[in-house]
């Protein structure tokens, strides 16, 4: 089958020799079972590409799933391409299938690929060197037989150096390259492609096809299409049912062209510049770390007041015993024994009874030995039972069990 054979069975306009180029290659790389890599802007029709692929390769009696990788949110990508176990996450109420899982013996089409996470990537990787993958929630190795065909508008080296796409992947996918030319870089496609749609649209909604005279032929073809042939494709459409006049002129033509047609699309979110994160887990240890943080510089003023009041007549001794009871109530060792501040000291006036005092012994507040010493009481309390003395304690039975064996309790 010839190249114009192949743009008839599968909807390609245009003559230009980079298309053809990029369908040749394609129809060459169909029979082997190599990675391919689709490189082109926004809208130049990658997505006929990989059928291409497919049909022409020993593959094409098995499915053919296209994804859009883009439009799949961060938190269930995992699941859609490798599925998932009962109970993996909230939501999941049986196991599901994932893509690869489904394509077996078929082809996947991965669009929009520079926007998979980087975890995802690593798993993605893995089908491809092992034909092998997990489910979430699962620890089974599974094995797939897939072709991977992926395409992508996005600069992938840049994104590489940007630490957003990972270099192993793109060489992996990269073994077949092929571009797709923009709109642009194929003048004398555009009016051709102008009448295939404006024929088609006639068609849809029952009226006479539009069509261009000179100058508005020289607007179409001079303009520089960010959108590609999707952009076209809805201009023509516009113009098609708005216009009542069926003979369309220069002005009338520029009338649906943007001022700004060299700007490129689609516009790219860049996300946020600092303090990005990538899962709710990095965001709760951040949360935690600030809090610690918190709770330390709060430690230390509070021994300045406790350090100062031994000093000041105003900072009454009753006002330093709460503080230091509040010290001896936190977990670990904050203030230093030789930080610890002194006693305070009575004189006897004269000629007040002088009443027996106790003895004040100062409380280690060794974190380690609290435990031992909370861990011991709970096992005496309830008779060495270790699911009561966890609940008593608060903790997981898994928990105390670990403490006991750290510990050495016996």
């Amino acid at each position: 089958m010839d190249v114009q054979e192949i743009k008839q069975r599968f909807g390609i306009i245009g003559n230009a020799s980079g298309l053809n180029r990029a369908i040749e290659v394609a129809v060459q790389v169909a029979p082997t079972d190599l990675s391919v890599l689709i490189t082109g802007e926004s809208g130049t029709g990658k997505e006929a590409f990989p059928q291409i692929i497919h049909q022409f390769s020993a593959r094409k009696h098995g499915k053919y799933i296209a994804v859009n990788c883009g439009a799949i949110p961060e938190g269930t990508i995992d699941s859609e391409l490798f599925g998932h176990e009962k109970g993996a996450f909230t939501g999941a109420l049986s196991d599901r299938k994932g893509y690869f899982e489904e394509a077996n013996g078929g082809t996947i089409f991965l669009d929009e690929i520079g926007e998979l996470p980087l975890s995802t990537q690593v798993r993605l990787l893995r089908v491809l060197e092992a034909g092998e993958f997990i489910k979430v929630g699962s620890s089974k190795v599974l094995k797939t037989d897939v072709r991977v065909v992926a395409a992508t508008n996005v600069d992938i080296p840049s994104a590489i150096q940007g630490g957003k796409f990972r270099e192993d992947l793109y060489y992996r996918l990269n073994t077949v390259p092929i571009r797709v030319i923009p709109l642009r870089d194929r003048k004398d496609d555009i009016h051709l492609l102008f009448r295939k749609f404006a024929l088609d649209f006639a068609e849809r909604y029952r009226m006479p096809p539009v069509r261009l005279n000179e100058e508005a032929q020289l607007v179409l073809t001079n303009f520089e299409w960010p959108g590609n042939v999707r952009q076209l494709k809805n201009v023509t459409e516009q113009i098609s049912i708005i216009e009542k006049e069926r003979s369309i002129s220069g002005d009338v033509m520029r009338a649906y062209l943007p001022a700004n047609g060299g700007a490129k699309l689609p516009a790219i979110y860049k996300g946020v510049d600092e303090e990005t994160f990538a899962t709710e887990r990095e965001i709760l240890y951040k949360v935690l770390f600030d809090m610690k943080k918190d709770m330390t510089d709060l430690k230390k003023l509070v021994l300045d007041m406790m350090q100062d009041g031994t000093q000041h007549p105003d900072f009454h001794s009753e006002n330093a015993q709460i503080i230091r009871k509040l010290y001896e109530k936190e977990e670990g060792h904050f203030v230093p024994e030789e930080s610890q501040p002194a006693q305070v000291q009575y004189e006897p006036v004269e000629g007040q009874d002088i009443q027996d005092t106790e003895e004040f012994v100062e409380e280690s507040l060794s974190l380690e030995e609290k435990e031992i010493e909370l861990i011991r009481k709970a096992l005496e309390k309830h008779k060495g039972k270790r699911k009561y003395a966890a609940q008593e304690l608060g903790i997981s039975e898994r928990t105390l069990y670990r403490k006991i064996k750290e510990y050495d309790i016996r």
